[in-house]
């Protein structure tokens, strides 16, 4: 197992923990170094090693800086007592207090119209602290595919895989196109169960050779573009698509097009998948809570600059929010949800939650002890709803 292994993290769906599991701890920052974890077994880190390691990836694992802009967005503050708002979920209530600590969230972050109402940070961290993405990331990723279509790199998703990736030519990725990819609906087989060890998950190496290969040997299940079907390696290759279209570092075009542009205040770090290598699609930028609401804010301005200046399509975040046929519940490495918002999940509860009718943004770092059951997502969405209620009223 090499260190690229983390990445797939990002995709891992679980079911094991329920919501009574044991918080992670405060970790004082200088101390961090005496809790890391063996980098190979991410998954499985103790709370304390889940704290200290997650903000501090780039000591962990070989990474590209995305450098900040010299001169931030500023935010607005209008400050609200959030602190006892009331979540409804199926045990019962509890506050945004109580989530906080329950839920091991080291940071949160609600932004309304543009000003920051509530942040509160936990577990020893502070605005200046960079947290891993996990799945985050891919939504990331879907933006600047978008630019990369503005920009003329791309004509359109329609275009098919292999017309950037023609090492894929000739295996099942012949007739995916780029939409389908973006969709996770390519119909190829991939396997994703997390507890098998000859599962494609827990089989492939995600070196970029080695993963061109592994998924050349990949069948055909279903037409392009009809079955949802969550594929990890999907991510990378949009990555590499990408990469490829653009020629050059996904965490260089970030910077160029995103990151400095927008005026995010500080940088950000990409794991790489090898050292020197590419970056992968779907894991991991390391960034600050502040920077994740930024993101967010530049989704919810349709991927135009503070000044108005069009970064992605007119129409991007519309199509990349739009229910695919493969799923109602995803668009564009986007998962949607049944009232026009759209969230950027990553396992252990890692989120920016943009809700485009109630001009809301809502970010969180955590690490939760498992990476994904049903009670946390769901005891999660009914935070993100009791606060847009709350800020409604």
């Amino acid at each position: 197992m090499n260190h690229s292994l983390l990445l797939w993290a990002s995709l891992a769906l679980l079911q094991l923990a329920p919501l009574s599991a044991a918080a992670a701890p405060y970790i004082d920052p200088d101390e961090d170094a005496a809790h890391f974890g063996p980098i190979e077994k991410i998954l499985f880190w103790t709370p304390d090693q889940q704290v200290a390691g997650y903000r501090n990836m780039d000591k962990l694992t070989p990474v590209r800086w995305v450098r900040a802009a010299e001169t931030p967005l500023q935010l607005g503050e209008r400050p609200l007592d959030l602190d006892a708002l009331p979540i409804p979920h199926e045990e019962g209530n509890m506050t945004l207090t109580g989530f906080i600590s329950s839920q091991s969230v080291a940071g949160l972050l609600v932004i309304k119209d543009g000003a920051v109402v509530y942040e509160r940070y936990a577990l020893g961290n502070n605005r200046a602290t960079r947290w891993i993405s996990y799945s985050v990331t891919k939504s990331v990723t879907s933006l600047l595919v978008g630019a990369a279509i503005r920009d003329g790199y791309i004509a359109s998703v329609d275009e098919k895989v292999t017309d950037y990736l023609p090492r894929m030519k000739g295996s099942a990725y012949d007739q995916a196109s780029i939409r389908d990819v973006l969709q996770m609906a390519s119909g190829v087989a991939w396997d994703e169960t997390y507890d098998d060890p000859e599962s494609d998950l827990n089989q492939v190496s995600w070196s970029t050779l080695d993963l061109y290969d592994y998924l050349d040997d990949q069948v055909r299940t279903a037409a392009p573009g009809e079955t949802f079907n969550y594929n990890t390696a999907e991510s990378n290759l949009v990555g590499n698509l990408l990469r490829a279209a653009i020629g050059n570092n996904l965490s260089t075009y970030l910077e160029r097009k995103i990151w400095q542009p927008f005026g995010m205040e500080a940088d950000a770090a990409w794991n790489l998948t090898e050292p020197d290598g590419g970056e992968f699609g779907g894991c991991c930028i390391n960034a600050t809570l502040r920077d994740y609401g930024r993101i967010g804010l530049f989704a919810l301005n349709n991927g135009r600059l503070a000044d108005g200046t069009p970064v992605l399509p007119s129409d991007w975040m519309k199509q990349s929010t739009t229910p695919s046929r493969g799923a109602d519940y995803y668009g564009y490495l986007w998962w949607l949800t049944d009232n026009g918002a759209y969230r950027a999940s990553g396992i252990f509860g890692q989120g920016i939650y943009i809700d485009p009718a109630e001009n809301l943004v809502i970010a969180m770092h955590s690490a939760r002890p498992e990476a994904s059951t049903q009670a946390y997502w769901a005891l999660q969405m009914a935070m993100f709803h009791a606060v847009t209620e709350a800020l409604r009223k």
